[in-house]
Order: C-alpha cells, then sequence, then structure tokens
C-alpha cells in the first residue's frame, strides 16, 4: 500500500508541475511507471547511499526531476544546501531524523562540473548543520526542503528509501 502511494503522489505533483506552466505552453505529460519506481529502488545497491535519477524533464518553465534516495543505517551524517533547487521527499520506508534548516557549516561547494551537480542536485555546498530543526521521519511522510535550506539526516536507524522530486528552475540539471 505505501508504494501505491508513493507513485500516485510522485504522479501527482509532475501534474502539478505540468499545472504551473505558462498559458500556451504544452508540453506533452511524463509517465514513470510503478515497474520503473519499483525497479529503482530493487536495484540500489545495498549497504551505501543511492542516489537514483529516473528522469529529469523540461516542464516548461523549469525541469522536474524524479528519483529514488536509498540511506542505510548511519550516525556520521552531513548536510547539503542546494542553492537554486528544491525537493520534496516520499519517504517508502525506514526511518530517520532528518534535520533541516538552520545555517550550513563549513560548507564546501561542490564541483560545478562533476556528475552529481550536473545530474542530481545542480549547485550545491555540502557541510554540517547548526541551529537547524529535526524531526523523527518514516513511511508516509513527505519533506519539503526549499532551495537554500541546508538538509541532511543526523541518524539512520533503518535504511530509509524515499522519492525524492527535484524542481529546477534554472534547468541546470542534464535531461533524461
Amino acid at each position: 500500500m505505501p508504494r501505491l502511494l508513493a507513485l500516485g503522489l510522485a504522479a501527482s505533483l509532475l501534474s502539478i508541475a505540468w499545472l504551473l506552466n505558462p498559458p500556451g505552453d504544452n508540453p506533452p505529460a511524463t509517465h514513470i511507471s510503478a515497474a520503473d519506481i519499483l525497479a529503482t529502488i530493487e536495484n540500489a545497491p545495498a549497504g551505501r547511499v543511492s542516489d537514483q535519477q529516473i528522469r529529469h524533464i523540461d516542464a516548461g518553465g523549469h525541469n522536474v526531476g524524479v528519483g529514488v534516495v536509498q540511506r542505510p543505517p548511519s550516525t556520521s551524517l552531513g548536510a547539503i544546501q542546494h542553492h537554486k533547487q528544491t525537493e520534496v521527499y516520499y519517504v517508502v520506508s525506514g526511518q530517520g531524523t532528518m534535520v533541516t534548516g538552520g545555517e550550513l557549516t563549513n560548507g564546501r561547494e561542490l564541483n560545478p562540473e562533476g556528475a552529481v551537480v550536473r545530474t542530481l542536485t545542480g549547485p550545491s555546498a555540502v557541510g554540517g548543520i547548526e541551529g537547524g530543526e529535526s524531526r523523527e521521519v518514516g513511511p508516509g511522510d513527505m519533506v519539503i526542503v526549499p532551495a537554500g535550506s541546508p538538509h541532511g539526516f543526523s541518524e539512520i536507524t533503518e535504511t530509509i528509501t524515499y522519492i525524492v522530486v527535484r524542481v529546477d528552475p534554472e534547468r541546470f540539471v542534464e535531461l533524461k
């Protein structure tokens, strides 16, 4: 049942992005099948962080990406801050403590020519978080992370898998 809800959520978010297009701009809808999402989840390598982009499309005026992230249990995690990209997470399975907001500390810019920036995150910096808000997240939870908001997990108690929708207003990330 959570997987069906996750798939419905992904479809709804893509529909919202399509509705936000300027009048007269009618790009085609994009369908991501349940089979594609489940295959991405099942093919994620075990025991390490996996961030697999399923699609990244031109949604008219901005790009939208959908992917699956899987993170193993850990207590030694950092944070990331996307300068222009907003992310929406839907937790499919697992749980952890997510920290959002506050200030990015000891920030280091990711290589703008690197694969992570070009295919997933857009221009971003990594570091730690000071003064953020912590919350437990688990199956069925959603988190909206606005552009510029530092975020990360301070602890993952059980391998967490979530669908991520990335809104890329500057169209920086490569289409897929």
